[in-house]
């Protein structure tokens, strides 16, 4: 069976960036890498009440409520800035709107708003889609150096390239699985299709009438009235 390229082909685990969800899910589950991501995304110094829990809400102290921040490489948004914050609407564009009422922050890493962040968040946004020694030279916080620590100690670990792995070859056969249930269910249809059309053909090479074949179509393809009709209009 062929395998399309993004099946085939794995990126090696030491050129992953944080964008990446393995690698970025990996380093969040240590509690000082996330607090400093955190405290770099909110421009605040941050102390979490609860674990790391990616994708999920986060609570920063007793009197604030849930956030949910979700950081993606791309501007989903469409306005080009690097932060969009939703408590009922978009504090930064008011015609944006979530109906659920909760407080979130959508960071974009490739906004243009440059001047309106200071540059330890810049630099942060730069090192998510280049996560490498080189990238966290050039910044002076602190804070994301605690996170490149904690990239540069996974990209080496023996033990997580193993479990790269099994999350990787896991994906391809969720996707062949789904591949598989796809052509089979089609291979279902089609067969269920030419006996509907051979049931017509043999309805016309008999003489029977266009109410008889519906009312054969009702009976051994449980089709609604409305169906066999409309199916009939098509193919007698």
């Amino acid at each position: 069976m062929t395998q399309n390229k993004e099946t085939r082909e794995l990126t090696r685990l030491d050129e992953l960036n944080l964008v990446d969800k393995f690698l970025f899910d990996q380093t969040m589950e240590d509690p000082e890498a996330y607090e400093a991501l955190v405290g770099i995304l909110l421009e605040n110094e941050v102390h979490l009440l609860s674990g790391a829990e990616t994708e999920k809400e986060l609570r920063i102290s007793p009197q604030l409520r849930a956030i949910r921040l979700d950081v993606v490489g791309m501007d989903e948004k469409g306005r080009g800035l690097y932060g969009y914050t939703f408590e009922g609407v978009c504090r930064e564009c008011p015609d944006l709107k979530l109906k659920d009422g909760a407080l979130r922050v959508f960071i974009n890493t490739r906004g243009v708003n440059r001047e309106d962040f200071i540059q330890e968040f810049l630099d942060l946004m730069e090192y998510i889609t280049a996560s490498t020694d080189a990238m966290a030279a050039r910044s002076d916080s602190q804070k994301l150096k605690r996170i490149h620590e904690r990239v540069a100690n996974i990209k080496q670990s023996e033990k997580m390239g193993v479990k790269y792995m099994q999350t990787w070859e896991e994906k391809v056969l969720i996707r062949e699985e789904g591949h598989s249930a796809g052509l089979q269910e089609g291979r279902k249809e089609g067969l269920k299709e030419g006996l509907k059309e051979g049931l017509i053909e043999a309805c016309k090479s008999l003489g029977a009438s266009w109410e008889a074949a519906r009312d054969l179509l009702i009976e051994k393809f449980s089709l609604e009235p409305a169906e066999a009709e409309e199916y009939l209009e098509f193919h007698w």
